[in-house]
């Protein structure tokens, strides 16, 4: 009885997170596009990036999470533009996503190693719920018994700083829909505005071995604060291994949260190759740790990547971020 009740408030807490976080990945600094649109150009050549998350295999209705960006840069590296679609998946939820971004990106430098980077996205997000899906309940008489969807207009904002050796960002999303009036579709969750804080540096070891630390904070004052601890070792430019540790964090108060909430902690292992000089591939797996992790087959991850222009890419530049 004491499982069945771990599982019920497991699932009840996750639907409650996704209606407040917004999807993650655990590579996503392998293209920082997902998080901050002033990453739009960065890695200046024109480059293809997918995403497919599994998250919390095992059980019903686990988040399913795809997405997949293009981005380039124009007016001699001065501009960054990608464009980005997202899909994801809790349960009977249904969120669909897309985004311009545009980043100005501003040289700090002669030879444009140091840039600071200002971006814009604007876009639609389409938010839904399957009725059909759902258990019948006598108490809420407009429970949808279909497909319930509508489509509000957003947009994200973000600056972006990267030279040789350190890069950091900061970000928000959600922008404009938070405002958007969505009583009608009672079961669908209001956006709520996320905001996003990360860094990084690039350590050489030796010639052929780097190591690169890195952070990322998120926080969108309505559900718990996490923070991911990354590191990876890079040999030859042509193999990433590492990881990262995911923890609940309290950067504030928030007396509206429930009392002794479990802070989800997770590690991360990743992988990232090279099998040609246009061509990336990453796999991540995520193992829960807590009570979550008897009930749960963990996470898979994979990214894809595909780089136009080779010859233009300086790989011991901060584009190896």
């Amino acid at each position: 009885m004491k499982k069945i009740f771990t599982i019920i408030g497991f699932i009840i807490l996750s639907g409650f997170c996704f209606a407040q976080q917004d999807a993650q990945f655990s590579q996503y600094m392998f293209n920082g596009i997902y998080i901050n649109p002033a990453y739009a150009g960065y890695r200046e050549q024109l480059n293809v990036h997918a995403f497919y998350r599994n998250q919390w295999t095992g059980l019903a209705g686990s988040p399913k999470t795809m997405s997949v960006a293009v981005d380039a840069i124009a007016n001699n590296g001065n501009v960054g533009l990608a464009l980005q679609l997202s899909s994801d998946r809790l349960g009977a939820q249904r969120n669909q996503s897309v985004y311009a971004n545009y980043a100005y990106r501003i040289r700090l430098n002669a030879d444009g190693t140091s840039r600071l980077a200002l971006g814009l996205g604007v876009g639609a997000v389409q938010l839904g719920i399957d009725g059909a899906m759902l258990n019948p309940n006598d108490f809420e008489v407009y429970q949808p018994t279909g497909m319930e969807s509508t489509i509000v207009p957003d947009a994200r904002a973000g600056v972006y700083f990267a030279n040789d050796k350190f890069y950091a960002g900061v970000s928000a999303d959600n922008l404009v829909s938070q405002y958007i009036d969505i009583d009608r579709y009672a079961f669908i969750p209001q956006p709520k505005p996320h905001y996003y804080l990360t860094a990084g540096v690039l350590v050489p070891l030796s010639q052929d071995i780097l190591l690169k630390p890195s952070f990322l904070l998120k926080d969108d004052r309505g559900g718990p604060s996490s923070i991911d601890l990354n590191a990876f070792v890079i040999l030859n430019e042509k193999l990433w291994l590492g990881g990262s540790y995911r923890s609940g964090i309290k950067l504030y108060n928030k007396d509206y949260l429930q009392k002794e909430l479990s802070k989800m902690n997770s590690a991360v292992a990743a992988v990232q190759v090279f099998p040609t000089e246009n061509l990336r591939i990453g796999y991540a797996y995520d193992f829960s740790i807590g009570p979550l992790q008897q009930y749960s087959g963990g996470t898979h991850e994979i990214s894809i990547s595909y780089f136009f222009n080779k010859k233009n890419m300086r790989m011991l530049t901060p584009r190896i971020f």
